[in-house]
């Protein structure tokens, strides 16, 4: 019979380590022995010959020969990242062109990698946010070993980021830093005074007294960008802007100031402004940046909330024209202030992506999640289509209770009636906006919820079909997330 332990006296010889249950890219010799991944029915192992080499796991011998089968644990991904550092992650975002790629799933890393081995773009791998690792029930030492697994496994060392993403809270960025994560989003919202943008003027002047140094630095001041471009701040829209960001400018501070500034940490910082209903304007952005760096803010990426609508698992919804018009000037104070530009809810936005590649000049950072999901469960209407069914319909039921944590503009009714759908179409949903935005906000539900003798109602199903069909999921994602790369990358030089 085939299998690793038949394979361990073969190391070195001419044969298909496949055809024993091991993955070819994960051999790695050391010295005295070497260390690999393979594959058992339901799960993978690291098996490590001559050696534990740090590992714990079930100790074996085959002829003669130390051996060692270790589970995927979290004690045996630190030692992985120990002893392969290509397996841990790195600062990313100095790299041109970036990606996170969140994986809700913790199974999606193999087909993602595929993408970044070909294109001239580099992954976070490891990101997710707090929101997410609540509705799934997973942990950021759950999601950053995921990735360690996956690049052990593909033998992929062009290095990867880990983001703990949308973070509110200072324990949440210390825990998060603490695991290793490479990148922090601070997600600045809950600081924003939105209601500023709509008060009377005379009201927000009482509540938010313009500040001497700011009416000195900006009232009536033009700020020169390249091209041409002239920003003017008056007086209306300093004062506004000023009460809108002050709380965030007062956040970002202190976030930097206790995890980032005497290089503690060896991270990168995001700050995001994007989780609001009110787009950021040019000018908003501009001076946002500007007070950043005149209180020593040091950070790579901001993410502002761009005109029209972002929503979950769809295109872009908006006027194009207005949002490359605004994108050129976004883009130019980025380069004015030297970071990077940061788009999220990047998940399906074809129709800007072209745009936002050349526009950045082919340096940006982009961040995907749910469109994972969604391919995910796209794979389940295609082998299981009974199943799928089961899911569509408890999704309609959650509907109403998830919608509090993603704004959609979903309508129900304009997704088929799935009795009136042969087995064949099921698939089809995946290309209606309504359906795809159904699945995409209850994936936490669909894996979370049990019976009552407590066992999940999907998730085991789904993991072991997934296991079951994960070629076919990794090349659904190589083309999935490959269209998006090629569309970014369109308008843009690059290597590949």
């Amino acid at each position: 019979m085939k299998d690793y332990q038949t394979f361990i006296p073969l190391l070195g010889a001419k044969v298909d380590p496949e055809e024993y249950g091991v993955y070819p890219f994960s051999i790695n010799m050391i010295e005295g022995g070497a260390v690999f991944m393979a594959k058992e029915e339901d799960h993978d192992i690291i098996v490590t010959v001559g050696d534990d080499y740090g590992f714990s796991g079930l100790e074996f011998e085959t002829e003669g020969c130390r051996c060692t089968a270790a589970p995927l644990t979290h004690g045996n991904a630190e030692n992985l990242r120990k002893l392969f550092p290509f397996t841990a992650p790195i600062k990313v975002l100095g790299k041109e062109r970036t990606m996170g790629v969140g994986d809700r799933l913790g199974i999606a890393g193999f087909g993602h990698i595929r993408v970044f081995q070909e294109f001239d773009i580099f992954p976070i791998l490891a990101q997710q946010s707090i929101r997410e690792l609540n509705l799934t029930q997973r942990t950021y030492k759950d999601v950053l070993d995921s990735a360690t697994f996956a690049v052990f496994r593909e033998g992929y060392r062009k290095g990867f980021g880990a983001d703990g993403d949308h973070l509110k809270k200072v324990e949440e960025v210390k825990m998060a830093l603490d695991l290793g994560f490479t990148m922090i989003t601070l997600d600045c919202s809950e600081h924003m005074r939105n209601d500023a943008e709509q008060l009377p003027l005379d009201e927000v002047e009482a509540k938010h007294p313009l500040e001497a140094k700011l009416r000195d630095r900006y009232l009536n001041k033009s700020f020169q960008l390249e091209d041409g471009i002239v920003l003017t701040f008056d007086h209306e829209s300093l004062v506004r802007m000023a009460a809108v960001y002050h709380g965030v400018l007062d956040f970002a501070s202190s976030i930097y100031e206790a995890f980032f500034k005497d290089g503690t940490y060896v991270a990168d910082f995001e700050i995001s402004i994007d989780e609001t209903t009110t787009p950021t304007t040019p000018l908003q952005h501009f001076f946002v940046a500007n007070e950043l760096r005149e209180r020593g803010v040091s950070f790579a990426t901001i993410a502002p909330r761009f005109c029209g609508e972002f929503q979950k698992g769809v295109d872009y919804i908006g006027d194009l024209k207005q949002f490359e018009e605004e994108l050129i000037v976004h883009c130019a104070i980025a380069r004015h202030f030297g970071y990077k530009l940061s788009l999220h809810s990047g998940s399906d936005k074809f129709s800007v992506f072209t745009a936002f590649g050349k526009h950045t000049h082919g340096r940006f950072h982009v961040k995907t999640a749910g469109t994972n999901w969604l391919e995910a469960m796209k794979l389940i209407a295609m082998v299981d289509p009974k199943l799928y069914r089961e899911i569509h319909a408890f999704a309609l039921s959650k509907f109403s209770e998830v919608t509090k944590y993603y704004h959609v503009s979903t309508d129900l009714s304009r997704i088929p009636n799935l009795a009136s759908l042969p087995d064949k179409e099921l698939v089809n949903l995946f290309d209606n906006n309504d359906a795809r935005q159904l699945i995409h906000i209850t994936y936490g539900p669909i894996l979370s919820t049990k019976t009552p003798s407590g066992d999940y109602v999907f998730k085991d199903k789904l993991y072991g079909i997934w296991r079951q069909q994960e070629q076919l999921y990794s090349e659904m994602l190589y083309r999935h997330i490959g269209k998006h790369v090629k569309l970014l990358c369109k308008e843009v030089k690059t290597n590949y």
